[in-house]
């Protein structure tokens, strides 16, 4: 049996590669960002050039835990909990001045800014839109930004792909989230959103296991509803993500799944367009929305190729 991680038994196949990971040294926190807790992993030598990772919605820093160890040989390693999931506390608006605030929170809590140092950001999906907003109100704080598989399309190529999903977003109340009777149904509801093939079982279930908490009455999501109260994005401000990230004072790159819904070879094309000077763009082979769970070791690769050229250049 394979006990990694407080995660029940996640099968005989686990790779040693992940067994080693899951076993590197860490340290776990929480910062204290105006009253609200953000919690933290972090790896590695504080010394060296800082890494901090952000995942995508409703998901969780766990989904980095066997992608940060893969990098501590050159970086100083963070992935935190955005506020209103994992295990983070909550807030009554999520925009991204207080989005930027916890963000700062974390890197301070843990040394990133020690002595005038600059992190590099790597962001998945919705924790792109968090970065690229606090690199907006403090371009002097950080580094590069290497965005993973964020969607950003041309404007016909957005109205086609977003359709009526707008309107049913707006429209959406927030709720409480279900009761599950037992930890088996409740990972059982366990989806990837946008919905993909995930071949690497383990991994499926282990982001599965810590993205749900006990409850009075079974289990539920460690999401907090209050998180869709964020602020929706109208067609407009879709259309204009490409052109803000293009200009971005920064380094920057982009990592995205090769089979990927929301970011494609046109996408590709378009930001390089869009951007002045260079743009590096990696292409996972293989890999869907979710790099981390389709191709981890290669995803892993992309990041520290990426940074370690920034951080020597």
């Amino acid at each position: 049996m394979l006990q990694i991680d407080d995660t029940p038994d996640l099968g005989p196949d686990t790779p040693a590669w992940f067994r080693r990971a899951m076993v590197q040294e860490r340290e776990e926190g929480y910062a204290d960002a105006d009253g609200v807790p953000i919690h933290y992993f972090r790896w590695g030598d504080p010394e060296k050039p800082g890494v901090l990772l952000m995942h995508g919605f409703l998901a969780h820093a766990r989904c980095f835990a066997f992608i940060a160890p893969l990098l501590t040989d050159e970086f100083h390693v963070v992935a935190y909990d955005l506020a209103g999931m994992g295990e983070s506390g909550t807030r009554e608006s999520y925009d991204a001045e207080t989005q930027a605030v916890d963000l700062l929170a974390v890197a301070e809590e843990t040394g990133l800014f020690d002595e005038g140092r600059q992190p590099f950001l790597v962001p998945h999906s919705y924790g792109g839109g968090v970065a690229m907003g606090a690199i907006e109100l403090h371009p002097d704080k950080f580094a590069g930004l290497a965005l993973t598989d964020m969607m950003m399309m041309r404007p016909d190529a957005i109205k086609e792909h977003m359709g009526e999903r707008m309107e049913r977003r707006q429209n959406t109340v927030p709720q409480q989230n279900k009761i599950y009777p037992d930890l088996e149904t409740a990972m059982g509801r366990f989806r990837l959103q946008p919905e993909q093939p995930c071949e690497n079982e383990f991994l499926f279930k282990y982001l599965a296991y810590h993205s749900l908490k006990k409850v009075e009455g079974g289990w539920t999501w460690k999401f907090h509803p209050s998180i869709f109260n964020r602020d929706i994005r109208t067609m407009e401000a879709w259309m204009q993500q490409p052109q803000r990230f293009a200009d971005i004072p920064l380094p920057k790159a982009i990592i995205y799944g090769e089979h990927s819904s929301l970011f494609t070879r046109d996408s590709a094309a378009y930001l390089r367009e869009l951007s002045k000077g260079p743009l590096p763009i990696v292409e996972v082979p293989d890999a869907h929305h979710h790099l981390m769970l389709d191709q981890p070791i290669a995803y892993a690769s992309a990041i520290k190729s990426v940074l370690t050229v920034w951080a020597n250049s």
